[in-house]
């Protein structure tokens, strides 16, 4: 059994990996205001502006988790010229080369907006959010170059984390040539996060669905049914012949499913009083990548990663963990290295 001075090991293993992190860069803008009346127009809230916010969300915001927890990210996207690419670009961090990070005249940098709302002594709200340009189209020129930039950023990785978001920059057919590009000089783990075509991903080392994601994917509803959830993972890893597929499940926790293996069920690190689940999958894909890249077991690395995302999800808005964070929850709830339902034997990823 793990304990807590082995988590504290692995965390120290993260710092100097390498992971590539390739695709959909969004920028995640926050506007912030206070509830002034409601409007003689219409019945809606008027608010005073405060203030704005632009982060780095999609692949940009996983990068930055990769940077956070000591790893170094190599960022392959592709991004305008315009203001909002020039300030998720600005809030990068430092661990992330943005070298193979495109900008493209003409190409709109894609944006979600969030307006935000509180009291003066109240938290504030997401009231509405406002997406623009998630959806566009990639000239052939552009999606050649980003590749190439892509199977360079991919090349002695230790690990390779694919950021699909649903823009059509990444596709099945480049992963897969992605995929033979990380492993020239060897197998390495290569992560797949898609919000829209999770069955359409084969053979690769892992994926990091939320239940929401899965549910639609099959058609299916789980909520509560532990059966339902079983079947679920058990098809997901079938049809997309993954090494292990790692379901989120917000409040209820984490479930890790492996061929051959039995459900690890992972409850939730502290409370379930969630404040923002913003950005929340890209710090668990993060973790678990840079986990894989530094040698741990699927299970290790999705309970360190359910350590990151307890923590980030206490945060307002799209955030990111560090190293003394993810150790002071392993100090405050030790119980969760080994809380839950336990798998049967270890396996490493092949790559």
């Amino acid at each position: 059994m793990d304990s807590a001075g082995q988590y504290l090991a692995l965390i120290d293993a993260l710092a100097g990996r390498t992971v590539a992190v390739v695709g959909d860069v969004l920028a995640d803008e926050f506007v912030y205001g206070q509830v002034a009346r409601v409007s003689r127009e219409a019945p809606v809230l008027i608010l005073e502006y405060d203030s704005t916010e632009i982060v780095p969300g999609g692949a940009g915001n996983a990068a930055n988790n990769v940077a956070s927890l000591g790893g170094t990210a190599r960022l392959a996207a592709v991004v305008g010229r315009d203001e909002a690419a020039g300030r998720l670009l600005a809030a990068l961090h430092d661990g992330v080369d943005r070298r193979r990070v495109m900008r493209v005249n003409g190409n709109v940098t894609p944006v979600k907006t969030r307006i935000l709302a509180g009291g003066i002594h109240s938290a504030k709200q997401q009231v509405v959010r406002i997406d623009r340009g998630v959806r566009r189209p990639i000239e052939a020129t552009v999606r050649d170059a980003f590749e190439r930039a892509a199977f360079k950023a991919a090349s002695r990785a230790d690990a390779v984390l694919v950021s699909d978001y649903g823009s059509g920059l990444i596709n099945p057919r480049f992963v897969t040539r992605l995929r033979a590009a990380a492993h020239e000089h060897g197998p390495v783990p290569v992560l797949i996060d898609t919000r829209y075509r999770l069955l359409d991903y084969r053979g690769l080392t892992a994926c990091t669905p939320n239940e929401s994601e899965v549910e639609q994917a099959l058609g299916i509803r789980i909520d509560d049914d532990l059966r339902a959830l079983e079947r679920a993972g058990r098809e997901i890893l079938e049809r997309t012949r993954m090494q292990a597929v790692l379901i989120t499940r917000g409040s209820r926790g984490m479930a890790l499913f492996q061929p051959g293996d039995a459900t690890v069920h992972i409850p939730i690190v502290g409370s379930d009083e969630i404040a923002d689940v913003t950005g929340a999958g890209d710090t668990v894909m993060a973790t678990v990548t840079l986990a894989l890249a530094a040698g741990a077991t699927f299970e290790q690395a999705a309970r360190l990663a359910n350590y990151a995302g307890g923590i980030v999800v206490m945060k307002r808005g799209t955030a990111t963990v560090s190293v003394d964070e993810l150790r002071g929850a392993i100090a405050a709830h030790p119980e969760n290295i080994s809380a839950g339902l336990h798998a049967r034997g270890r396996r490493r990823p092949r790559g």
